[in-house]
Formats: C-alpha cells, sequence, structure tokens
C-alpha cells in the first residue's frame, strides 16, 4: 500500500519542531552556566528569556502572513538555518547583551518561524482526513524536544561545557535537520500534483465554495468573530498555565519545597513524556469528538491538577505530606502533562474550521501569538510573586481560577464556520 506524502510532510514537521522547540526549551539547561560566564544575576539572564518570548510572541502574526505569501517550506526552513547559525554564534558571546541580541531577539524569530504556527499549518494543508491525529503527533515534537533537546543539551554541557555544546546544538541544525526539511518539506500537495489525504474530488468541490463563504467572511470580520476571541482568551490562559508557569517554575517550586535533584529530575521527566502521550490522545479524540467540549474538559482538569497542588500548600502539615511523599508530586506531573499541550489539536481544528483560505495564516498567527504573551507573563509574574512572599500559592490560585474561566468559555465556542455554511449551502 502506498503511503501519502502527508505522513512524509508530517514527519519532517516532527523533527523540525522537535530540534527547533527542544533548543528553546533547554534555555534553563544554559542559566547557570551563563551566570557563571558573565557574572550575571538570575534575574539578568531570566530576563533574556522574557524577551525571547515576548519576541516569539509579536512575531507569529507576521509568520502566519509570511507563510501566507511564500509559503510554510520557504519559512521553516529559513527559520532553522537562522537557528543554526544564530546558536553557533553564541559561542563568540563575550558579554551578556550580546546574549541578549542572540538568543533574546535573533534566536526568537527563528523559533516563531519553525513554530506551531509553522507545523499546525502544514498538516491542515496535508491532511484532511485523521487531521486531529496529525496535528496531536506533530505537536507531540514539542514535548519530544523538551525530553531529547534538554537531556542532550545537560549532558553536552556536564562534559563539554556551554560553549561546545551550543556548536554541537547549531551543527546539528544546520548539518541535519536543515537538509532533511529542504528536501522533503512541500508547502501544498498541489506542488507534487496530490490531493491532502482523504480530500476527494466532490468533497473538494463543496470545500471550494465553502471556503470561498468562509474566506470572504473571514477576512472582513475575524477580529470580531466570538470564534476568535474566545478561541484566543483560552489559549492565553493556556500560555500563562503551561509554559510560563509549570515549565519555568516547576523546578524552582519543587527545589524550594526541598526536593532533591532526582525526585526534581524525576518530576519533570514525568511532565514531559506524559505531555507527550496526552498531545497524541487529544490528537486522536480530535477527529472524534465535539472539540469544543474536549477543549473546555482539558481546561478544567489542568485547573484541577493545580488546585491539587494547592491543597499541600495550605498550612506547614500538608506541606509534610508533600516532601515526604515525592509520589504526590510524580502524580502531580504525570495528569498535568496529559494536559499539558493536549489543547493544541482541539483548538488548531476548531479555529481552521473557522476560518480558512488567505487569513489562516494570519488567525493562527494571532493564536500563537497569545500563548506566548501568555507564556511571557506566565514565567515574569510568578517569580515576582515569590520574590514578595517566597510562595508559589497566590500564582497557583491564580493559575486555577483563570483555568476555570478558560473551561467556561471554550464550552461557549460556537459551531464551526463550515459546518454551519455547508449545512445552509
Amino acid at each position: 500500500m502506498k503511503i501519502h506524502y502527508g505522513w512524509i510532510i508530517l514527519a519532517v514537521s516532527f523533527i523540525g519542531v522537535l530540534a527547533a522547540q527542544g533548543l528553546r526549551y533547554s534555555f534553563g539547561a544554559f542559566m547557570t552556566p551563563w551566570e557563571n560566564e558573565f557574572s550575571a544575576s538570575r534575574g539578568t539572564v531570566s530576563a533574556i528569556s522574557f524577551i525571547s518570548f515576548l519576541i516569539f510572541a509579536i512575531s507569529q502574526p507576521f509568520i502566519g502572513k509570511l507563510i501566507d505569501q511564500y509559503g510554510i517550506k520557504r519559512i521553516f526552513v529559513y527559520s532553522i538555518i537562522l537557528l543554526g547559525v544564530t546558536t553557533i554564534l553564541t559561542f563568540f558571546a563575550a558579554s551578556i547583551w550580546q546574549l541578549i541580541i542572540l538568543y533574546g531577539v535573533v534566536s526568537s524569530l527563528g523559533f516563531g518561524g519553525a513554530s506551531g504556527v509553522t507545523a499546525s499549518m502544514a498538516v491542515t494543508k496535508w491532511f484532511r482526513k485523521k487531521q486531529g491525529l496529525a496535528l496531536g503527533l506533530v505537536e507531540a515534537g514539542f514535548g519530544a524536544g523538551q525530553m531529547v533537546m534538554v537531556s542532550a543539551s545537560l549532558y553536552l554541557i556536564n562534559i563539554y561545557g556551554w560553549k561546545h555544546t551550543v556548536l554541537f546544538l547549531g551543527g546539528f541544525l544546520l548539518l541535519f535537520v536543515f537538509p532533511v526539511l529542504g528536501i522533503f518539506l512541500k508547502s501544498e500537495p498541489a506542488d507534487m500534483g496530490l490531493k491532502a489525504l482523504g480530500e476527494d474530488e466532490n468533497q473538494e468541490k463543496k470545500l471550494v465554495h465553502i471556503e470561498e463563504i468562509t474566506e470572504s467572511m473571514s477576512k472582513q470580520s475575524f477580529l470580531s468573530s466570538r470564534g476568535f476571541w474566545f478561541l484566543i482568551l483560552p489559549y492565553f490562559i493556556c500560555g500563562i498555565t503551561t509554559t510560563g508557569l509549570m515549565d519555568t517554575h516547576l523546578i524552582p517550586f519543587a527545589q524550594s519545597c526541598g526536593f532533591s535533584v532526582a525526585v526534581t529530575g524525576t518530576a519533570v521527566s514525568l511532565l514531559a513524556a506524559f505531555n507527550t502521550g496526552g498531545t497524541i490522545i487529544a490528537g486522536i479524540l480530535a477527529d472524534k469528538w465535539d472539540n469544543r467540549k474536549m477543549l473546555s474538559i482539558i481546561y478544567f482538569i489542568r485547573g484541577l491538577t493545580i488546585l491539587f497542588l494547592l491543597v499541600f500548600l495550605v498550612n506547614g502539615q500538608m506541606l509534610g505530606i508533600l516532601i515526604e511523599h515525592p509520589w504526590v508530586l510524580f502524580i502531580f506531573s504525570i495528569v498535568f502533562g496529559l494536559v499539558d499541550f493536549a489543547v493544541v489539536a482541539p483548538t488548531v481544528k476548531l479555529l481552521a474550521g473557522y476560518f480558512h483560505g488567505s487569513s489562516l495564516g494570519v488567525v493562527t498567527g494571532f493564536l500563537y501569538m497569545s500563548h506566548q504573551l501568555g507564556s511571557a507573563l506566565g514565567s515574569f509574574i510568578p517569580g515576582v510573586l515569590f520574590d514578595y512572599s517566597n510562595s508559589y500559592t497566590s500564582s497557583f490560585v491564580g493559575a486555577t481560577i483563570l483555568l476555570f474561566f478558560a473551561a467556561i468559555i471554550s464550552a461557549c465556542l460556537p459551531k464551526e464556520m463550515r459546518q454551519q455554511n455547508a449545512k445552509a449551502a
């Protein structure tokens, strides 16, 4: 049986996301070495990450527009080249301000171009059938990159130091990832004279008619669309509570509780591993369930997991139970990991149902911008609150409330515009 080329697109997109976003998640591995190398404070080094999140966020709508104009392949490939070159140039950094420019600004443009915007658009263009599964698999590249690239960075830094590590990572991007994407990645099925997976001629005719209606509507009104804002706001909260709060502060939270390095490392590894599995499962379910209800349930469960952790922070006795029984932290990591990136597939499927045509890239860019802005705030504000109160309790309370709010908004999402138009037609 001949394999549809869409699966090749999925595989190379997965590799690109794993390498690029795994490199971004590796920032924490370089914090202490950079502090020692440049005699910088933790706050100064953390500011590099904050700037990076902001640049990443601002770039997303522009990246989406560039994809609409120049295609997925060019943006993805050029972004990988940019990341490889700037990562190698980090070797020559002689001061902290040079790192701010190289990593905080220039590399962040590469992260933005080799991001979920690009990968998810590749999937939506190449898959009509099994689209949710494909989205789940490609987004699993984030969790896989977190496991592979972060672990590799820690190992290489420990043996060779941070400077040689950036040479290895940059070389990997330029000598392996760039050729793979350059050879195998294609922007559109039509570039190869193919149709998207699961698209037949009758379906194509129906989609063309529906997309003409949808495109004319979305060009005029996506900023006033309830579907747009009811996806954007929860995704902003998603950024605050995942990449911002937990992916940044789980390690320092565990350390502040007095957990050992082994326990902390196990908790982070469990979160990353179940994050990958949860993303794939969510992709499979996105093809079968109502994605509006699915999003609401995921946000609600995520809120419950943080509430579960809060129970052990209410007084010293409960905190003692948490510290004496690390398996409590492991349970949190497993459950939170399952719903960490699980919102991506149903969110992108709904977005692709609401909008299509030339506006899809821009709208997708705004969606991912909201997530990165949330990530920037979620990484920065909990640190400020911890400096003030020496506790993460207030941050966890705020995150729980926001997630329950996101669950309510998601439940109020409209039906996909394609479904509405198809029914009307």
